[in-house]
């Protein structure tokens, strides 16, 4: 069976994927605990879509389909 080689995304050294491997995908526990660190220091961030200035905001979009439905069963009565 082949193995899967990766690169320890911490340093790139090259670690071979198994179930052996408790620090995976890492080489070592000290590259895990140094990407844990960056991760509470808030170094690595899920860039946020650039929104348009002109568009309102998803939750202000809810809002405003509530407040129809409101006033639609006004009418109603």
């Amino acid at each position: 069976m082949k193995k899967t080689i990766v690169n320890c995304p911490q340093c790139g050294k090259v670690v071979v994927w198994e179930t052996g491997n408790r620090f995976r995908p890492f080489c070592s526990e000290r590259c895990k605990l140094i990407d844990l660190g960056q991760w509470a220091a808030e170094s690595y961030r899920i860039p946020e879509n650039e929104k348009q200035e002109d568009e309102p905001h998803e939750d202000d979009k809810k809002d405003e389909r509530k407040d129809k439905k409101k006033d639609t069963k006004k009418d109603e009565w």
